[in-house]
């Protein structure tokens, strides 16, 4: 049996990009979507999630590169001097490992996100991380402690299969992954233990930004069985915060793409929201 989730992170973060996210949904392949929930635009997302019921949508827990829910009064050792997450990953990570008074403010702001989802009355259909820092043990532990006072049924682990992205275009493997494979793995043991459900390959880590149609058709090819999530960053085109190089506008040609369409369609797939196949 083979199971689709297509999502758009970032849902929230300008008005490209929900403008994207409700194309690619309404006239495309996508079926979800991430949202960050002190994002610029995060009303207007909940708005148009509301009007667009079937459209599933996820918390996407934002400790970097975005603002706190909390005042940064409450989170001095997550923020830096304007109020904005730390971008030195490996720094803040440590200070979350090793000292208890940060890990009281990571929990507390993990909470606040979770309640801030919770107030806009969506479903919660999933929950991930920008750039993934759910992967660190910490931040996974309280995102698990958390979710479930919320209903978190699902939560994406970042395993995507070489040997599938090899057959489409052949390269060495990416460092990241490679340093990440057993951090995933854990996470993944962990989730099981908890009965919280996870994708069995995710796709859209080696082409983060660059998932073009060519590259998704080949994909949906050789869509493996089990669970499987293929993530993108659609947007209308460059807003405040982007990030340089995306080619976000690909992006959602590829999901509305009528090739992309078609193979995605088959009688043989399966396709919704994470929840959905819990």
């Amino acid at each position: 049996m083979k199971q689709l989730v297509v999502t758009a992170d970032d849902f929230g973060a300008a008005r490209e990009v929900n403008e994207a996210i409700e194309i690619a949904h309404t006239r495309g392949i996508l079926t979800a979507a991430s949202l960050m929930v002190a994002a610029p635009a995060a009303s207007e997302a909940v708005a148009l999630a509301k009007r667009i019921s079937s459209l599933r949508v996820g918390l996407h827990v934002v400790l970097v590169e975005g603002k706190p829910v909390l005042p940064p009064s409450q989170v001095p050792d997550l923020v830096d001097s304007t109020g904005h997450f730390r971008t030195d990953m490996a720094a803040s990570g440590a200070k979350m490992f090793f000292f208890p008074s940060v890990r009281r403010q990571l929990a507390r702001e993990i909470e606040a996100q979770f309640e801030a989802f919770r107030a806009s009355g969506l479903p919660l259909d999933h929950v991930n991380a920008h750039k993934h820092f759910h992967l660190h043990p910490t931040i996974a532990s309280e995102i698990l402690r958390i979710g479930k006072n919320f209903g978190m049924r699902a939560l994406r682990v970042p395993r995507e299969p070489r040997n599938v992205l090899a057959e489409i275009e052949p390269q060495p493997a990416d460092p990241v992954t490679v340093i990440t494979a057993p951090w995933s793995a854990l996470l993944a043991r962990r989730l099981k233990a908890n009965s919280v459900v996870s994708p069995d390959q995710v796709f859209g880590l080696r082409w983060s930004g660059a998932m073009t149609a060519s590259r998704v058709h080949a994909l949906l090819d050789r869509l493996p069985n089990g669970l499987t999530e293929i993530y993108l960053h659609p947007a209308t085109g460059p807003y405040a915060g982007s990030a340089p190089g995306y080619r976000y506008a690909e992006e959602l040609a590829a999901l509305t793409d009528s090739g992309v369409i078609q193979a995605a369609n088959r009688p043989q797939v399966a396709r919704g929201g994470l929840a959905d196949f819990a």
